[in-house]
């Protein structure tokens, strides 16, 4: 009998543990559709920025398909950090353009179990990750139940849990959560808490079935209890007798000839409870009663004062405006005080900038943050060095008050930082 072919055995195959992250464009049928060459361009600057920080957060992009990008980490901690920050720094880009126009991704993790191919992954968690990606809303990050327990404690985030979801050709159902809230990036969209996608339809009529049941059986136990009464009940009966404490109700011919009570009997009344005569109004009284009601600023004054600031900016058109000025890296260790000059923009509630140091302008820096109506600040600094192993990282708070930037903070290594700006559009007051 002649000898057959061996058959690869499943030991061949290499498999390992990753993390993996997928997005792809929302409505990016619709974009080119209306205009491709500006999707096009708009599609590609949002792709140098998605690459360069999956390489900054050490990832690997290892498949890409028309606007699908698929990546791999070896740290779940480093893709929630690498998603986070690239849905901020599209958020940034975004802004400058129409609502319409937006070019905004949707984004999926999964940590799981996937076979090599080459420089392709395949398998399963894949798989759940491309899955996870559609659950997600346009410029928000959904993730699994495996990658939210590796991070929970490690990141400043929010998390929303959607329940156990039935994804299409996914067998076993997924825990999935979505990213509400980043520290120093703000809220993300988020969808709405779904069931856990088992069809209700069986349950629903088992308890409609059960009502059912239960109400007929209580009708009928109560109409045979009425019907045993009547039946137990004696066939005539005499009307019950009215007793000497019920008097019977008086004829119509006695209420129409009954005598009115005297006026005597009615109770007067008393000078002291007589209504007060209106008098008329002194000129002194006739002011106070039409002069408008105005708040007490000596009541709350730090409610007073911020009330009056907002209200200032406001009428102003807000902070909004271009805002540039030093910025400044304080001593620490090895290294002496640092300051270069930097921009920034506000609009609405977000200010952002982005700019590059050092001669050969390798070193990126990135500024995204919050800005509150009182004129609050939260920013979050993000400066990249290729020849640094990881970004660095700087939280600074303060304020904006008359075209003025003023924040203070540091850098996870302790490294003091400050930034001092004035708008652009007009002098520093």
């Amino acid at each position: 009998m002649p000898d057959e072919p061996e058959k690869p055995s499943s030991s061949s195959l290499v498999r390992k543990l990753a993390t993996i992250l997928s997005a792809d464009v929302a409505e990016f049928s619709r974009l080119m559709g209306e205009d491709e060459e500006q999707t096009l361009k708009t599609f590609r600057g949002h792709k140098q920025i998605f690459e360069s920080l999956v390489t900054m957060h050490r990832g690997r992009i290892f498949n890409t398909a028309g606007d699908a990008i698929l990546a791999e980490f070896a740290s779940a901690v480093e893709a929630v950090r690498c998603a986070t920050d690239i849905q901020a720094a599209l958020r940034t880009r975004n802004d400058q353009l129409p609502p319409n126009r937006q070019v905004r991704f949707r984004i999926g993790i999964n940590l799981g179990d996937v076979m090599l191919h080459g420089q392709d992954l395949l398998g399963d968690g894949v798989n759940v990750a491309a899955r996870l990606q559609t659950a997600a809303e346009p410029g928000g990050i959904c993730i699994s139940g495996s990658v939210h327990d590796q991070i929970s404690n490690k990141l400043s985030l929010s998390f929303q849990s959607l329940g156990e979801m039935n994804f299409k050709n996914i067998q076993m159902p997924v825990r999935t959560f979505s990213i509400t809230h980043a520290q120093g990036h703000g809220d993300l969209p988020s969808p709405k808490p779904r069931g856990s996608g088992r069809p209700p339809a069986k349950w629903i009529a088992g308890a409609l079935l059960l009502l059912a049941l239960l109400a007929g059986g209580g009708f009928w136990a109560y109409t045979s209890r009425e019907r045993s009464k009547a039946q137990q009940a004696p066939a005539t009966s005499a009307p019950p007798e009215v007793t000497r404490s019920e008097a019977p109700p008086p004829s119509v011919a006695e209420v129409k000839t009954a005598p009115a009570p005297p006026p005597a009997s009615q109770p007067k009344l008393k000078p002291a409870q007589a209504p007060p005569a209106s008098k008329p109004e002194t000129k002194l009284e006739t002011k106070i009663a039409q002069a408008p009601l105005r708040p007490n600023p000596q009541r709350n004054p730090q409610r007073s004062a911020s009330a009056a600031v907002a209200t200032s900016a406001m009428s102003s058109g807000g902070f909004d405006g271009d805002y540039s000025g030093p910025i400044c890296y304080g001593e620490f260790k090895q290294m002496q005080q640092r300051c270069y000059q930097a921009k920034g923009t506000i609009s609405g509630s977000r200010i952002s900038g982005q700019w590059t140091l050092g001669p050969d302008k390798k070193i990126s820096v990135l500024l995204t943050g919050d800005v509150a109506k009182s004129g609050d600040l939260k920013m979050v600094i993000v400066q990249s060095d290729p020849n640094l192993p990881r970004p660095a990282r700087a939280n600074l708070t303060g304020t904006v008050r008359g075209g003025l930037i003023n924040a203070s903070g540091s850098f996870l290594s302790g490294r003091a930082a400050t930034l001092d700006w004035h708008k652009n559009s007009a002098a520093p007051h």
